[in-house]
């Protein structure tokens, strides 16, 4: 048995029964979290020094186009490259990816793959040692899916993106989770034929038109809600109004959606999700109107960035906090840089003013795959890759990156 104590940090447990410690350790044996308090001991342990940093769950990317790391930052569709793709590039847009995530302080993330060459892509999810979500959206049948599961990562989870809802219960036959684009121009889920299929097992994306009916049959079905509010308002949409998922008691999910038009971490999106919630609480205010409702809480944003963005993928039992027996998917965040110090709050200083640069060590499954602050990877090899890959590309994707016109993933 391996055992790693992280010893004197600030602990984020984010699990109300275990509590959050000013200063505390945490062990982990092999794969999962065997304590969390003060003073812990344990023989035989590679004791890391946490002092001055705050240690909490990795955090949960509930929906990421993965192969669409191959064009960070040039805003435009995507659709005539991904046609012309070869199976190394997929590999190739996939492991930068992922690998960008893992320097991000992201433990999960859930990769909607619409493009072919699935094996290839999973080989990148697995030498990532990231844990993942498969979602095929592409035109390869769910059944495809289910028997490359045995030859895969231990990792890695196999969810469906089915084109229409014609397709979902095959789907539920298979025993996948189903994650739909819906209310949103171009969604594979119609809001008004949708209703009656909704169930606990169903992440929904986007949702930015949704109605109140279609927010209060969400809530009433147990399906789940991710939103990716940085590439939602660069890409055009209008957000979902994020107090009218409070309202319902319904806990969204974060994601970073596309690295095309939006940052590939989830500090990013916490910072996104709670200034548009107190955005609109403010305009009420100055419009007179009364009985307006609390502002949302460093605290609520935290849990969507961690446990219920876990939740709302179907894996609440087995990442997103720090209790004994889960996953040991954990983030070290430094406390003692310049841009957060002096620390006044743990959960605002991650949630209002940390970035990458404060992500130090990051486990997955108790295996680091980061350490001070440098991954666990040839990023040499994975550089070259994705450079490769885009310059095959390139000849494809040239128009499309000189109009850099937006589009919504």
């Amino acid at each position: 048995m391996s055992r790693t104590l992280l010893v004197g940090g600030c602990v984020l447990s984010l699990d109300r029964k275990v509590g959050n410690f000013r200063q505390g350790d945490v062990l982990i044996e092999d794969d999962v979290i065997a304590e969390v308090g003060e003073s812990v001991r344990a023989r035989d342990a590679e004791v890391i020094d946490a002092t001055d940093t705050i240690v909490m769950p990795g955090f949960v990317d509930t929906h990421r186009h993965l192969w669409e790391s191959l064009f960070r930052g040039n805003g435009s569709s995507v659709a005539t490259a991904a046609s012309e793709g070869t199976a190394d590039d997929v590999y190739a847009a996939s492991l930068i990816g992922l690998l960008g995530a893992a320097e991000a302080g992201i433990t999960t993330v859930v990769d909607w793959s619409e493009v072919p060459h699935i094996e290839a892509a999973l080989q990148a999810h697995a030498d990532s040692s990231l844990r993942t979500v498969f979602v095929n959206a592409s035109s390869d049948p769910q059944s495809r899916i289910r028997s490359l599961e045995a030859a895969s990562s231990s990792l890695t989870t196999f969810a469906a993106g089915p084109a229409g809802l014609e397709e979902w219960a095959a789907a539920r036959e298979l025993g996948l989770r189903i994650h739909a684009h819906a209310g949103v121009e171009g969604a594979v889920a119609d809001v008004s034929r949708m209703t009656p299929m909704l169930g606990e097992d169903v992440t929904l994306v986007h949702c930015s038109d949704f109605s109140d009916t279609d927010l209060d049959a969400v809530a009433g079905s147990g399906a789940r809600i991710v939103l990716t509010p940085s590439s939602e308002m660069a890409s055009g949409l209008q957000p979902l109004q994020i107090q009218k998922l409070v309202d319902r008691g319904i806990r969204p999910g974060l994601g970073v959606d596309t690295e095309r038009m939006a940052p590939g971490d989830i500090f990013a999106q916490m910072r996104a999700a709670i200034s548009l919630q107190h955005a609109t609480l403010f305009d009420l205010k100055l419009a007179g109107k009364a009985g307006i409702p609390k502002l949302l809480s460093t605290r609520d944003v935290i849990r969507y960035a961690t446990l219920d963005g876990a939740s709302a993928i179907g894996l609440g039992r087995v990442t997103g906090s720090l209790t004994p027996g889960m996953q040991a998917d954990v983030v070290v965040l430094r406390a003692d840089r310049p841009n957060i110090y002096p620390i006044n709050d743990a959960i605002g200083a991650v949630v209002w003013g940390m970035d990458t640069s404060n992500v130090d060590w990051v486990f997955v499954a108790g295996h680091p795959v980061m350490r001070h602050g440098a991954l666990e990877a040839d990023l040499d090899r994975a550089r070259d890759l994705a450079a490769a890959a885009q310059q095959r590309l390139k000849g494809a994707s040239h128009a499309l990156v000189e109009t850099g016109s937006g589009g919504m993933g």
